[in-house]
């Protein structure tokens, strides 16, 4: 409808056009005219939705139910359910189906409310060491194994990877069709960058179930090497979206086999512009898989590409769906110079202790390469991580930060998410990030898996737009709020007030009609 409204308005202002030069009707006689083509949307609906049918006939069915509630989660009445939620951060719940709700279902509080059945996995849970869900997992975890679609929103550092890489594998294995017969692979996790994905990869790894086979893809790898795996095949795809597309398009991966889907990060691929990839790799997987969307943050973005992608998904949110940081870091922040700030930091690092482990976020490539060269004339043992260096260096620079070889990685927002580094005592921000959901990502980077953490951030006058939201986040999480913080917000506000007046001077104003 809009599309024809267009076009008769289109072909209304030539004609007027044409009158108005002094063209009359006598010159182009109207039965000479081509009456404008109507699009017949009902037919191309119709037909669309037949080769929708072609296109998926004969796929093998889906099984998507194999939770048993243990008789513990099932006799929690509901003011232990509440309590348990409260306590656990706050877990809240919600049921996004349309028309009549379904039941939400109960917490698990230990892992063998939910694994009793699976030995191999409870084997890989103890040999961690974990003593029990996280707060996102436990609520998750009972969603995803009774078969329904799931929007996962959580703080970084919370556990939000092992919440549906655990069900995937018993999604996987418990298919009516064997691994064998499949003609592709059965899961895929979307990851936005190179370091989230192989994050992923690790996790995955660690707690194999079955002899379940997993590949990462991504720009930058050895391509000739992803595509050998690929089509030797596997069971789990762990891939950034460019290159899952780039093999997609060229035919090296068959991903209609593909029954579980997760969009890790979503937040994080629309920032970087992912949608129409996403899109296009999503017209080759089944309409009737089971999807899993995580995110830290929860924008108009998201909630979109959830409505998009998603059928009657379940919500659970840990905390709040406003931006927080989170509530194991304390965050400092000081109000500076630009000219005063490398001075800061060198004070700053000469104060750390041996066992210190830091991560210095930048806004700039070349900043990265400068601070680093700054330390390294130092005789101080740093690394760089960037998006204009080579794979395997970035993978060595993460590799000697994580096994402690350096205590100190100068990065850019590469690092900000994906980076799991247990040890990380402190997050330095250099440069203020480019916004505020950024901010809630580097600090996130310590304080996880329940430990604590600090975060320093540097802000100059030319941070001043971010000053409130800044101020928002810091007053969430009960953090001291620096009055000269205050007074840049209250600035910029003033500055955006005479801005948008003296916008009112400058518009001309309507002449009163006659």
């Amino acid at each position: 409808m809009l599309i024809d409204n267009a076009v008769t308005g289109f072909r209304q202002r030539n004609t007027r056009q044409d009158t108005e030069k002094g063209k009359t009707s006598d010159i182009i006689k109207p039965e000479n005219k081509q009456k404008p083509s109507v699009i017949n949307w009902a037919s191309l609906r119709e037909n669309k939705a037949k080769h929708d049918a072609m296109k998926w006939a004969g796929l093998p069915p889906i099984e998507k139910n194999f939770y048993r509630e243990s008789s513990r989660t099932a006799s929690m009445s509901q003011e232990e359910v509440e309590l348990w939620r409260k306590e656990n951060n706050n877990i809240m719940c919600d049921d996004l189906k349309e028309g009549e709700k379904r039941c939400i279902p109960n917490p698990v509080c230990r892992f063998e409310d939910v694994f009793d059945d699976y030995p191999d996995i409870m084997a890989n849970i103890r040999k961690v060491g974990f003593q029990k869900p996280t707060p996102i997992q436990s609520q998750a975890w009972p969603i995803i194994l009774q078969g329904m679609d799931l929007i996962g929103i959580a703080q970084t550092g919370t556990g939000k990877t092992l919440a549906y890489l655990m069900p995937g594998f018993i999604h996987l294995t418990s298919q009516p069709l064997s691994r064998d017969q499949r003609e592709g692979p059965g899961m895929l996790v979307l990851a936005p960058t190179r370091e989230l994905a192989l994050q992923v990869e690790a996790e995955c790894l660690k707690y194999t179930f079955e002899g379940i086979k997993s590949v990462c893809i991504y720009g930058g790898g050895n391509r000739r090497g992803q595509i050998d795996v690929i089509t030797k095949g596997v069971d789990v795809v762990i891939a950034t979206p460019g290159r899952l597309n780039d093999l997609q398009m060229n035919n090296f991966i068959n991903l209609r086999s593909i029954t579980y889907l997760v969009l890790d990060e979503a937040d994080r691929m629309l920032d970087m512009g992912f949608e129409p990839q996403i899109m296009k790799i999503l017209i080759d997987v089944r309409p009737d898989r089971q999807t899993v969307m995580t995110s830290a943050t929860w924008p108009d973005g998201v909630r979109r590409l959830a409505k998009s992608y998603l059928k009657n998904p379940m919500i659970v949110y840990v905390g709040t769906l406003d931006l927080t940081a989170v509530n194991t870091v304390e965050q400092r922040v000081i109000v500076i110079t630009e000219e005063e700030k490398k001075a800061f930091m060198q004070d700053f690092i000469g104060s750390l202790n041996p066992k210190d482990k830091v991560i210095v976020f930048v806004g700039k490539k070349m900043r990265a390469d400068d601070l680093a060269s700054d330390f390294g004339l130092q005789g101080i043992p740093v690394q760089s991580l960037h998006g204009d260096r080579e794979q395997c260096d970035r993978e060595q620079a993460l590799d000697d930060f994580k096994t402690g070889k350096v205590r100190i990685l100068v990065a850019t927002d590469l690092a900000s998410r994906g980076l799991d580094v247990h040890d990380i005592t402190y997050v330095f921000n250099f440069d203020f990030p480019r916004n505020i959901e950024e901010y809630v990502h580097r600090v996130g980077r310590t304080g996880r898996a329940g430990r604590t953490g600090k975060a320093v951030t540097l802000v100059t006058k030319d941070d001043w737009r971010v000053a409130s939201e800044l101020i928002e986040i810091l007053e969430r999480a009960n953090q001291v709020v620096p009055t000269e913080l205050i007074a840049m917000a209250e600035r910029y506000k003033q500055f955006q007030i005479r801005k948008e007046f003296a916008k009112d001077i400058r518009r001309p104003q309507r002449k009163p009609p006659k």
